[in-house]
C-alpha cells in the first residue's frame, strides 16, 4: 500500500505541476503585455523561467534537502528527455522547420554548456566555482541575445489580461513548488522501496514530471504552424534548466553524484550532438529523424531501470 499511495502522489504531483506552469507562463504574459514589456523580453525572462519552473522548484528543493542526485539528475534527465521524447515526438506529428540561428547560436551554446557540465561532473562532484562559472554564462548568453534585439516567436493569445492575473500567477507558483515538494518526497521514497538509486528516479521519472510544460507547449505549437516555438522552446529550456537552475543550486550547495551519472551525462552530449545533426539536415527535424530521437530517449530509460 506504500508504494501505492506513492505512486498516486507522483501523478497527481506531475498533474499539478504541468497545470500550474502553463498557468504561470499565461497568467505572467498577459501582465508582461498589459505593462509594456516587449515580446523579446517576454521570450527571453517570462517564458523560459515559466517552462523551467518544474526543474527549477524541484532541483533547488533537492538541493537544499541534500538529494544531489534528484538534484542533478532531474536537470541532466530533463534535457535528454526533452530532446528525445519531445522533440522527436513533435517531429513524429509534425516535420519540425529550424534555422541556422538556433542551431549554430543557441545549440552551439547547448552542446558547450552539456560538454563543459560533463567536464565539470566527471568527477562527480559540482561545486560552487563551477556554478557561478554557468550562471555567468547565461548573463552572458541572456546579455547577448538582448543586445543584439534578437526577435523571439510567442504563441499568440487572443485573451487579454484579467484582474484576476495577478492571483492566477501566484496560486500557478504555489501550485509548482508545492507539488514539487511532494514529488520529491515521494520520488525518494519509491527509489528506496524498489531498490533504485536517487540519480535513476531524478533522471527518469521525475526528469518526465518536470518536462510536462515542454511537452504541452511544444506539441500545441507544432500543431499550429509555430514550428519555432516547438524548437525554440525546447533548447531555451535546456540552456536555461542547465547553466540557470543547477548553477543557482550548485552556487547555494555543493552537489556530489553517484558514478551513474557519467553514463548518462555521455548519452547528454550524443543526445545534443545527434539533435543538432538532424536540426541542420535540410534545417528540418523530419518524422523519420523524429521517430530515432524518441528510440534514442527510450533505449536511455531502459538502461537507466535495467542495466544501471
Amino acid at each position: 500500500m506504500e508504494i501505492l499511495k506513492d505512486i498516486v502522489i507522483v501523478i497527481i504531483s506531475i498533474a499539478v505541476i504541468s497545470k500550474g506552469a502553463i498557468m504561470l507562463v499565461d497568467s505572467a504574459v498577459r501582465i508582461a503585455k498589459k505593462l509594456g514589456i516587449s515580446e523579446l523580453v517576454i521570450g527571453l525572462t517570462v517564458v523560459t523561467l515559466g517552462t523551467s519552473a518544474p526543474e527549477f522548484a524541484v532541483t533547488i528543493l533537492s538541493s537544499l534537502r541534500g538529494i544531489s542526485n534528484i538534484s542533478v539528475g532531474n536537470i541532466v534527465g530533463s534535457n535528454i528527455f526533452n530532446l528525445g521524447f519531445i522533440l522527436g515526438g513533435t517531429a513524429i506529428i509534425r516535420s519540425l522547420t529550424t534555422s541556422k540561428k538556433v542551431v549554430f547560436r543557441d545549440g552551439g551554446f547547448l552542446l558547450a554548456g552539456t560538454l563543459m557540465l560533463t567536464f565539470f561532473l566527471w568527477d562527480l562532484t559540482l561545486n560552487r566555482g563551477e556554478g557561478i562559472i554557468l550562471v555567468i554564462l547565461l548573463c552572458a548568453y541572456l546579455g547577448y541575445l538582448f543586445w543584439k534585439k534578437e526577435p523571439v516567436e510567442l504563441e499568440e493569445s487572443t485573451e487579454k489580461y484579467k484582474w484576476y492575473d495577478p492571483v492566477l500567477l501566484i496560486i500557478s507558483l504555489v501550485m509548482v513548488v508545492g507539488s514539487s515538494h511532494f514529488l520529491v518526497d515521494s520520488a525518494t521514497t519509491l527509489a528506496k522501496i524498489m531498490g533504485i538509486s536517487d540519480w535513476v528516479i531524478g533522471a527518469t521519472i521525475v526528469a518526465a514530471g518536470t518536462s510536462a510544460p515542454e511537452l504541452a507547449i511544444s506539441i500545441v505549437a507544432a500543431l499550429r504552424g509555430k514550428y519555432g516555438i516547438s524548437v525554440g522552446n525546447l533548447i531555451g529550456s535546456d540552456i536555461f534548466n542547465m547553466y540557470g537552475v543547477l548553477g543557482i543550486a550548485t552556487i547555494m550547495r555543493e552537489l556530489p553524484v553517484d558514478i551513474g551519472a557519467r553514463s548518462n551525462l555521455i548519452m547528454l552530449v550524443l543526445m545534443v550532438i545527434i539533435a543538432l545533426f538532424f536540426m541542420r539536415t535540410g534545417w528540418r527535424i523530419s518524422k523519420r529523424e523524429g521517430l530515432i530521437l524518441v528510440l534514442i530517449g527510450l533505449s536511455r530509460w531502459i538502461y537507466s531501470f535495467w542495466i544501471v
